[in-house]
């Protein structure tokens, strides 16, 4: 009697008073994988009637410092609008090496850091796999479907940050 990993769940509901904005980092590093996790973000993100933008980096350790520049990016211009939340997605495969380990606990740590020192809602979407097997099986929408996890885990924590009034009223930063 094990947990089935694949059970069927019913998709998140959220009731925004006013509709989030997103910004979605992906690891392009294994391209098929950063797809179909993209397709599972942008599924969600339109149900819920968000916005959002897509950004790409290289790998899943640069996935961190692309969302730090977005956060500092504030203090330097003055009318972009603000991200509700993050939404990271890429995938770490096991090699020959420790290499991807360090990967996948340094972009994991780095992603829980930003979370807790600026406050920030972040879904983690990246997975890390033994396989190219397991990650396409993960990322699949019609499968696993990881990359709506995130987005989902996102939005509930950007619901939490309203509820504790933790959220700019002004969406947009002014001058």
């Amino acid at each position: 009697m094990g947990f089935d990993m694949q059970q069927e769940r019913a998709p998140a509901t959220f009731a925004f008073e006013d509709k989030p904005h997103i910004m979605i980092v992906e690891g392009r590093f294994c391209e098929a994988i950063a797809d179909d996790l993209l397709r599972g973000a942008k599924d969600v993100l339109e149900r819920a009637g968000a916005t959002y933008d897509v950004y790409t980096v290289p790998g899943a350790l640069e996935i961190p410092a692309a969302i730090l520049f977005a956060v500092k990016s504030l203090n330097f211009d003055a009318v972009r609008r603000r991200y509700d939340g993050y939404v990271a997605l890429g995938c770490v495969l096991k090699g020959g090496t420790h290499h991807d380990q360090i990967v996948a606990a340094e972009s994991a740590h780095g992603l829980q850091q930003l979370a807790l020192e600026h406050t920030l809602a972040i879904g983690n979407g990246i997975l890390t796999c033994n396989t190219m097997e397991q990650a396409a099986e993960r990322a699949d929408p019609a499968r696993m479907n990881r990359g709506a996890e995130a987005t989902e885990a996102c939005l509930k924590m950007v619901e939490l940050k309203h509820r504790f009034r933790l959220s700019s009223k002004r969406r947009w930063v002014g001058r």
